[in-house]
């Protein structure tokens, strides 16, 4: 069974060093490196023991080692030329429209099978529709306890959701990130409110930082949602632990069939902070994460797989972890957040490095990424395609903040 968390104490055991030195806390979170198993509830908590014991001794002596050059696909500082796969940098995004919409803080955006956008604000708890460019206020989503990183995060639509309507959040609560489902309610001008929150999943570990959030569902009509390690540092290489994770989930909230370590949620771990989930074409899964103040990366998922943190960053080809596909070694050109793939580019918006990132894609091979619209636009924080085949980009923490309406270029 999953163990569910202690709180966390300032300086305790388990936090990332990183976050108790200045200018990292400065660097990450106030720019914004945001950041359960069958039949657990809100009341269990977490003992770290066993293996997570033997771990936590040898994390005393490590800090995570950083990758050798050339192990995986880095930026291209010139933003332009030929990938390491042999293919032409993918072209500028056309930008088709700046929507000044007045969003405060938005974190995640999501459509319905009308093309209607739902956006998520993280520190007040709003969902806001837009459609015809127009923005109208849906709902405040209740039980939201924002704090740092914390809030209103990501979102998901229901597969069937012509049938069922149920709208997913990943949110903070008092005690704990969980996922919740609502049904939305509907009149002629669009959504107009919600349903009775539905806590399907409870007991993610919160903190003030690395609380991941991102959830979508994927090709096979379950539930992924990307999870931070919290600062719990012992977490990540825990597989009976949530956090540091990519969790796979019915959409009833329950461990999905199939999971690589049984009735358990987890499906890849040993990550520090998920932020963005995307499918390619041949429905392989890649995910965009902060590294600490190294490394950050572009992962292609694979079920039971470890990705190292804290024990590496990046892709130092250790044997019995997965390397990153595409590492950008100074995290003040990334902090990759929200991901999307089209024709085969995997787009990931910037926030400390205020820019939009094209990744040429083949098959499981990432090649060069190459950065547009640098500075232009301030921080971005989410990357998501429309019914209609346009790209959204939401900006982050701009006041007010907006939504660009990009084209891909084949």
């Amino acid at each position: 069974m999953l163990r569910q968390p202690d709180s966390v104490r300032p300086g305790a055991a388990g936090t990332d060093p990183a976050i108790r030195n200045p200018s990292r806390q400065e660097q990450h979170t106030a720019m914004g490196h945001q950041g359960a198993g069958k039949g657990f509830t809100g009341g269990q908590r977490l003992v770290a023991a066993g293996h997570a014991l033997v771990l936590a001794v040898a994390l005393s002596a490590c800090t995570g080692g950083t990758s050798s050059p050339g192990t995986a696909a880095t930026p291209n500082p010139a933003g332009s030329g030929s990938s390491r796969t042999g293919q032409a940098a993918p072209p500028a995004p056309e930008v088709l429209q700046k929507l000044d919409v007045g969003l405060q803080l938005p974190w995640s955006v999501v459509f319905l099978p009308d093309g209607t956008a739902v956006v998520s604000e993280r520190d007040s708890a709003r969902l806001v529709g837009i459609r015809d460019g127009r923005a109208t206020p849906i709902a405040e989503v209740p039980g939201v306890v924002p704090g740092g990183e914390g809030g209103l995060l990501g979102l998901a639509v229901s597969p069937s959701f012509v049938s069922d309507r149920w709208l997913y959040a990943y949110l903070t609560s008092e005690t704990d990130n969980r996922i919740v489902r609502m049904q939305l309610k509907e009149d002629a001008d669009g959504p107009s409110g919600l349903g009775t929150p539905e806590v399907i999943f409870p007991g993610i570990p919160k903190a003030s930082t690395h609380n991941g959030g991102r959830i979508r569902f994927g090709p096979d009509g379950m539930l992924y949602v990307g999870t931070g390690d919290s600062q719990r540092r012992e977490q990540p290489q825990d597989t009976d632990a949530l956090g540091g994770k990519i969790l796979r989930l019915t959409p009833e909230g329950r461990p999905a069939p199939g999971n690589p370590f049984g009735d358990n949620p987890v499906y890849s771990y040993g990550h520090r902070n998920v932020q963005g989930l995307a499918w390619d074409a041949e429905g392989r899964l890649w995910a965009s994460e902060f590294g600490p103040d190294v490394d950050d990366e572009l992962n292609l998922i694979l079920p039971g797989g470890n990705y190292g943190w804290p024990l590496v960053t990046g892709a130092p080809g250790r044997s019995g972890l997965t390397d990153a596909k595409v590492v950008w070694p100074s995290t003040s050109e990334a902090s990759p957040s929200g991901l999307e793939i089209i024709n085969g580019v995997a787009y990931t918006g910037a926030l400390r490095g205020q820019r939009l990132w094209a990744v040429p894609l083949d098959g499981p091979t990432a090649g060069t990424p190459v950065a547009y619209f640098t500075g232009g636009y301030g921080r971005l924080r989410d990357v998501a395609r429309a019914p209609n085949g346009d790209l959204w980009v939401l900006s982050n923490n701009k006041n007010p903040d907006f939504a660009l309406i990009l084209r891909s270029q084949p």
